[in-house]
């Protein structure tokens, strides 16, 4: 006679600490001790707001320089601007990602990631379209130079972060 269960091999006790069918060994409880020493050997968690604040400072400190020492019109509003498009986005994504609802369950984090993910993208291209209106005299290189010494600010943040 052919069974059409599988073979199983089904324990009393699921639970129990002897090794699995995979010959794996059992999970060790960790002491109270072992518990702290694993803790403080993680890498340091690095607020998504620091980042947008630091990324600020970032951007008000270039544009001031740029304000001081360019000559050329508009340069010190252009590097203004350049900041606000990467921090504007970076903080409405940080305030989604940060918000309760993201932590109910691993599919409503990945969704609210996708989610704010496209949302800063639109929020930096629109903001990036309206910088000719918004901003006169433009100056180009002083809005992207600005954008990318804020976003550089992420490598910052994980090399404070640490191994």
């Amino acid at each position: 006679m052919i069974s059409t269960t599988p073979n199983r091999n089904l324990r009393s006790d699921p639970w129990a600490d002897d090794a699995d069918e995979a010959g794996n060994a059992p999970i060790k409880r960790l002491t109270r001790d072992e518990a702290q020493a694993l803790v403080a050997r993680m890498p340091q968690r690095i607020s998504p707001w620091w980042v947008i604040t630091a990324q600020a400072v970032i951007g008000v400190l270039v544009a001031l320089a740029t304000g001081l020492l360019g000559t050329a019109e508009g340069v010190f509003w252009s590097a203004l601007y350049g900041a606000a498009v990467v921090v504007v986005p970076g903080a409405l994504m940080a305030r989604g990602m940060t918000s309760p609802l993201t932590s109910v369950s691993p599919g409503a984090s990945a969704v609210s990631v996708m989610l704010w993910s496209m949302v800063k993208i639109g929020v930096s291209v629109a903001m990036l379209m309206l910088a000719p209106k918004l901003v006169q005299p433009l100056n180009w290189p002083a809005l992207l130079a600005t954008m990318v010494l804020c976003m550089q600010v992420y490598w910052f943040a994980l090399l404070k972060r640490g191994p």
